[in-house]
């Protein structure tokens, strides 16, 4: 089980920041923190994930970048359930 981390703005630069520090993390950009710099976790080997609705609601397919998988709320939900959710929403 890893540590889930739902991020979103105003509070996911600190997510962001703990889970760098996290083994364990797996991390979830949600709504506006799909807008978040991500580029530390990537060298840091934790896996990013981006709800794939927000990203196209803002327009953002060709800024995220392409280490970061875009998911549906199926595989959000079987996220949470499979994880020990840190909420940074």
């Amino acid at each position: 089980m890893s540590n889930l981390y739902l991020v979103d703005q105003p509070y996911g630069g600190n997510g962001v920041n703990l889970a760098v520090q996290d083994s364990d993390a797996v991390v979830v950009l949600i709504q506006d923190g799909v807008y978040l710099d991500v580029s530390g976790l990537s060298g840091a080997g934790r896996t990013v994930y981006a709800v794939k609705r927000d990203v196209e609601r803002r327009g953002l397919e060709s800024r995220v970048p392409s280490t970061v998988k875009r998911i549906g709320f199926d595989e959000l939900v079987d996220l949470i359930e499979a994880n020990k959710v840190v909420n940074f929403a």
